[in-house]
């Protein structure tokens, strides 16, 4: 049986990755700091399915966090077959006034912690030549944000970092997919403190099932990256190409702007 580890394990599109996993026979090693939604669905995946599921209880914004998972995973002799960075949080605001420590950990999350995990599993599976690496990123990643600005910036870096490794690596038999959803049905907006106005404009158009589905088939077509949802996820993803990017702006500004600021 082959191990999957994911980290941000505990809701949305991480749980969601579990369960699909879990029922497609792959034991897990779950990642996040609420121990107790980790224990719940780790008792229900290994009940329901017979599979093996290992917790690890981590914010991998505090230092040395994801020092700690490797070695955990190293000390119970785990060989992690695919790696799902999936952690991460956005804060809706203007960046000049939002909280400074806020903003470091979101770069610390988003980008280092995937990093680094990458950095240390990817090594293995080059020598393994096998193994599969999936970033989530986000439709943000194809422009500039306005009052999302460090996120939409967070997802761009992975964009880029994912398809150079996709690159970097298919002669090694290691397939990395970067999976960029547009909105869905996840507490994504009211954790990132989005004003309820603006984000009842914001059409929920994927379930969390259906990204980690879609993400799973790029994953096995060998692609580098797949964008997920409707023909308006779409169209979003290609506008910065045919918009100036001054223009783009404009508009994006005006429509992320709310009256409260």
């Amino acid at each position: 049986m082959s191990t999957a580890l994911i980290t941000g394990a505990s809701g949305g599109i991480g749980k969601a990755f579990a369960e699909e996993l879990a029922a497609r026979n792959t034991n897990l090693v779950l990642v996040a700091r609420s121990k107790e939604q980790l224990s719940k669905l780790a008792s229900h995946l290994q009940e329901q399915y017979k599979i093996q599921v290992d917790i690890l209880v981590k914010d991998l914004t505090e230092p040395g966090a994801t020092d700690t998972v490797f070695d955990a995973v190293k000390a119970k002799g785990l060989t992690i077959d695919l790696l799902i960075n999936n952690a991460g949080f956005a804060h809706y605001g203007d960046f000049a006034e939002s909280d400074g420590e806020r903003q470091i950990k979101m770069v610390q999350l988003n980008i280092l912690a995937l990093v680094d995990l990458t950095h240390k599993f990817l090594p293995q599976m080059r020598q393994r030549r096998s193994g599969s690496i999936i970033n989530v990123s986000s439709l943000t990643a194809f422009q500039p944000m306005p009052y999302i600005s460090l996120y939409a910036a967070s997802k761009a870096f992975i964009v880029s970092f994912s398809q150079a490794l996709w690159a970097e690596n298919r002669q090694y038999g290691v397939r990395v997919l970067v999976t960029c959803p547009g909105p869905v049905e996840t507490n994504f907006f009211t954790e990132a403190n989005f004003p309820p106005a603006l984000a009842a404009k914001t059409n929920k158009i994927s379930t969390s099932e259906q990204v980690v589905r879609e993400s799973l088939k790029a994953l096995e077509r060998g692609d580098s990256i797949v964008v997920i949802g409707g023909f308006s996820t779409h169209f979003i993803s290609r506008l910065s190409r045919f918009v100036p990017r001054r223009t783009l702006l404009y508009i994006l500004e005006k429509q992320f702007k709310t009256k409260t600021l």
